[in-house]
């Protein structure tokens, strides 16, 4: 009996991109004990869970780099200007 394995990139394309939570930037960000900009956090994100990752929070999912940053303002988790900020740690949930 003969095997014959096509794989082609098309068979990949379902593939879903990693989904973290945003849980896991505030752990990175409170491990680090730096200080942030909106422009650095991202690229340490990008760095942290590759550019392709996907973020979700309670209240929103699929966001990319940039927007988990933007969402994490929204929701109070840093402290700060956007040119330097920090994690807030007595903002996290309980979940």
């Amino acid at each position: 009996m003969k095997w014959s394995l096509e794989c082609g990139m098309s068979q990949f394309s379902n593939l879903q991109k990693p989904d973290i939570h945003a849980h896991e930037i505030l752990d990175m960000m409170e491990s680090s004990g730096k200080t942030y900009s909106n422009e650095s956090l991202s690229k340490e994100i990008a760095e942290t869970f590759g550019e392709e990752s996907t973020f979700n929070t309670c209240s929103a999912q699929g966001m990319d780099c940039k927007v988990i940053v933007d969402h994490l303002w929204e929701k109070g988790k840093f402290s700060g200007t956007t040119e330097a900020f920090v994690y807030s740690p007595g903002s996290r949930c309980d979940h």
